[in-house]
């Protein structure tokens, strides 16, 4: 499988410091966390598209689309378990349709996409033991949280970088 370039949205300092809590409740209650993940670029985020190439024109395009809607308030919500024997375990986002508009019409003009549609999500935690799940439930549970998505950023896995698209 290609290593997959993305897009992301990101939100502002309080919406990541929400997540944060959640990977930190993880981390305390002996769970996998994204906070196990060191790289650089590691930051809470909703993935956009996640594809085998992201050329200049679909940056663009990604850029006049979400441009227009960002800032967005949206909403940390209920969970999400993602996989089979091991799971990834990702807070939904609740989006206002503006948003899911412009996401699927900035899916509908690139190629490569592994899934169809979109559901927006915060990644909390991967490869965790399905026997972990209710020990994962009851470290983040929790009332849904406010979140604001103020930029776009694009992640390149071969450079392992990133790169604002639409800045703050």
């Amino acid at each position: 499988m290609p290593r997959l370039h993305a897009l992301e949205l990101l939100p502002d300092a309080a919406g990541e410091a929400a997540v944060r809590r959640d990977w930190q409740a993880l981390r305390d209650a002996g769970l996998p966390s994204m906070l196990d993940h060191t790289g650089a670029s590691n930051t809470p985020h909703v993935t956009v598209i996640a594809v085998p190439e992201i050329e200049p024109a679909d940056e663009r395009l990604a850029a006049d689309l979400l441009g227009q809607v960002l800032p967005v308030a949206a909403r940390l919500s209920g969970l999400a378990l993602l996989g089979g024997r091991r799971v990834s375990v990702a807070r939904l986002v609740d989006v206002p349709d503006e948003l899911v508009t412009a996401v699927l019409r900035l899916r509908a003009g690139t190629r490569g996409h592994q899934h169809p549609g979109w559901l927006p999500h915060v990644t909390l935690a991967r490869r965790v033991e399905r026997a972990d799940v209710p020990r994962v439930l009851e470290a983040v549970a929790g009332d849904p949280e406010p979140l604001l998505l103020v930029s776009l950023r694009r992640w390149d896995p071969d450079e392992l970088s990133v790169h604002p698209v639409v800045p703050r």
